[in-house]
């Protein structure tokens, strides 16, 4: 991608959710590993929160501030060419204009893209009031409208990944509340903790629109996941997560057998310092 003008670059990623091969997003959490994701050929990147927030010496759940949140998704979109999709939990407040001021603020950071999720965080009432979601997705459509950047919202519910409720009912919760977020304007619906292949299956047929599924060790494979009808698959915190393993082996491998083997997979320094130079001028790449 060469333009970098807000409106094509949204247009694009909008695009990426109805073609034909499934839009895979590794997550980043800082710019080198949006680098990363960058050279390997991916056609978009999403942030993680978690990611971000652990980086940066906080816990999940809007624990971060939101400045520091935008601050590092802003430093992301700005070190590649490719679209940004920013990851900004339940929206940083709990009335529909804090969801509103959020979408701005994503947008003026650069991404084309935002998650909202409908955790709350406490466990009295782990879901948002569904009639208190769709007022921030209307929010954030009208304030997307208003700047005319067709930015991708990806709505999200926790039924499954927090278990709420009787599992019986939890299929009927969850379409309940991702045809509701269709409905009311989200372009992309997603369902973290949601594994088995059938009912993945069936709730794209229900729902009829892009659905995002997170993988994790142990998900279907993502020919399985094409073939099921997912238009959009993301890793979430699992590629951060998995890189403080590798942190953690090498750590035990020094401290232990006092050898290096785990680095040997590790970038080049020149590598890193060629993709650095190229983030500080993304313009300059094809």
């Amino acid at each position: 991608m060469t333009d970098l003008d807000p409106v094509h670059k949204a247009a694009s990623f909008r695009a990426m959710h109805s073609g034909k091969r499934v839009l895979l997003l590794p997550n980043a959490w800082d710019v080198a590993s949006a680098c990363i994701i960058e050279e390997a050929g991916f056609a978009a990147i999403a942030t993680t929160s978690a990611g971000i927030a652990f980086s940066l010496g906080y816990p999940d759940g809007q624990e971060i501030p939101k400045d520091e949140m935008l601050a590092a998704v802003a430093r992301i979109a700005k070190g590649v060419k490719v679209p940004v999709t920013a990851d900004v939990e339940s929206g940083y407040g709990n009335r529909p204009e804090d969801a509103a001021k959020t979408a701005r603020a994503v947008m003026v950071a650069g991404a084309v893209g935002m998650n909202l999720e409908d955790a709350t965080g406490e466990a009295s009432h782990p879901l948002a009031e569904l009639s208190l979601q769709l007022e921030k997705i209307q929010a954030v459509r009208e304030t997307t409208t208003n700047l005319k950047v067709p930015l991708v919202l990806n709505a999200r519910t926790d039924v499954y990944l927090l278990q709420i409720g009787d599992p019986a009912r939890r299929y009927h919760e969850t379409l309940r509340r991702l045809t509701a977020f269709r409905d009311a304007g989200a372009d992309c619906v997603f369902v973290p903790g949601l594994r088995d292949p059938a009912t993945i299956g069936r709730l794209i047929a229900d729902l009829k629109c892009p659905l995002n599924i997170l993988a994790v060790p142990g998900s279907a494979s993502v020919p399985e996941l094409t073939k099921l009808g997912v238009a959009r698959i993301s890793l979430g915190s699992g590629p951060m997560r998995a890189s403080l393993g590798l942190l953690r082996r090498l750590a035990a491998e020094l401290k232990t057998a006092g050898t290096y083997t785990a680095m040997e997979d590790a970038p080049l320094h020149a590598e890193m310092n060629t993709l650095m130079h190229a983030s500080r001028n993304p313009e300059s790449k094809i």
